[in-house]
């Protein structure tokens, strides 16, 4: 049974007051102090300040704040909880005292306060990087990688599941022939610092990389210095209008000069953009490990929806690594989720069942137990 009060001794209750950064990381990502600051610079406002739709209220309502069955942080704890862990709802049910409706439409609310609220936060802003900037972030590169002067990021894939369509043509559409799924296809472009400074997100799983990344050539083409360049592995080798703005290593076999020198110059070139290459996947992982939801297929039907859901965790991504330090996170708090570890080198494999299973978010809350 759930307990009468949502504002009272919930589970949840019990989480925020504890103010411990170990457990709102495991939880929700955030650090209390980031955690409160999403809260100071709109989130609590825009909770306060329109009414939750359903079915008998209007959008534009007079809102009822003191009515709710959560306060503006207990709000932005849900819509974290959700975004961060793979669990049922009925766990969120209990963790925060509420019916199986409100937890949806609460959720389905949040989620667009929260995407709103980060548009206003610098630090969680995606933007291509201007003047100087360029060569800040190629200085970061050739510290490790002397030989990759003008690289300033990296550019890959991310194939997130979606559900199946009865509509032949959305079937088609999002099924990917190379992975044998249905899924939605977007693209990220991370600075060396970490932090996304372009993507795509949402398109047609049939797509390929090259086509999904068009927005980013653009960018490329129009808006970088001359010099300057991502690197990527063979799927973006990109056209002629952006020749020198993508570089990616050598494919196994390709003819090598016949100069020694030569020849040794430019296979140390490709092992330092093999190596540098390897920071995108880095940084999917970041997103797939901090974000259970991405783990989850998701919803077909709701478009628009899917892409806030992918636009809200790209930005808090950035907040994370702005904010709270992606180094840090990783030496400090990434063991509690390196558990995981045979579960991502064996996710294709892995039943749906499992992944709640294995979910860290559901481990840190005692629940009634799951059957799945």
């Amino acid at each position: 049974d759930l307990l009468p009060d949502p504002q009272g001794a919930t589970l949840w209750q019990i989480l925020y007051g504890g103010q411990n950064d170990r457990a709102f990381i495991t939880t929700m990502g955030l650090d209390t102090i980031t955690f409160q600051d999403i809260l100071n610079k709109g989130f609590k406002e825009l909770w306060n300040s329109y009414a939750i739709t359903r079915a008998d209220i209007a959008s534009d309502a007079t809102p009822q704040a003191y009515r709710q069955s959560l306060d503006a942080p207990g709000a932005l704890g849900l819509i974290l909880h959700w975004l961060s862990s793979t669990m049922h709802d009925v766990s969120l049910c209990e963790i925060f005292a509420l019916t199986p409706a409100t937890v949806s439409r609460y959720i389905i609310f949040s989620l667009q306060i929260l995407l709103d609220t980060l548009h206003r936060m610098e630090a969680a802003c995606i933007r291509w990087p201007i003047g100087d900037e360029f060569q800040e972030l190629n200085g970061l590169i050739i510290d490790r990688h002397l030989l990759l002067t003008g690289a300033f990021g990296s550019i890959d894939g991310l194939n997130l599941p979606v559900q199946t369509s009865s509509d032949e043509n959305i079937e088609n559409a999002t099924y990917n022939g190379w992975l044998h799924s249905h899924c939605v296809s977007s693209i990220f472009v991370f600075a060396a610092d970490g932090a996304i400074i372009a993507c795509n997100l949402n398109a047609p799983g049939s797509w390929h990389d090259s086509r999904v990344a068009q927005p980013i050539y653009n960018k490329l083409k129009y808006y970088t210095p001359e010099g300057y360049y991502l690197v990527a592995n063979t799927a973006f080798s990109g056209s002629l209008d952006i020749e020198g703005k993508i570089h990616v290593p050598l494919k196994d076999g390709a003819p090598l000069p016949q100069d020694y020198q030569e020849r040794k110059q430019l296979v140390d070139f490709t092992c330092s953009l093999t190596s540098y290459c390897q920071t995108a996947e880095w940084g999917m992982r970041a997103l797939q490990g901090s974000f259970g939801q991405l783990r989850i297929p998701l919803s077909i039907n709701y478009s628009e929806f899917r892409g806030d859901i992918l636009e809200v965790v790209s930005r808090l991504h950035n907040v994370r690594t702005r904010c709270m330090g992606i180094n840090q996170i990783h030496s400090v708090y990434m063991p509690l989720w390196n558990d995981e570890e045979e579960f991502w080198i064996k996710l294709g494999s892995l039943q749906f069942s499992e992944q709640r299973r294995d979910d860290h978010v559901h481990y840190f809350h005692i629940t009634a137990s799951e059957e799945v």
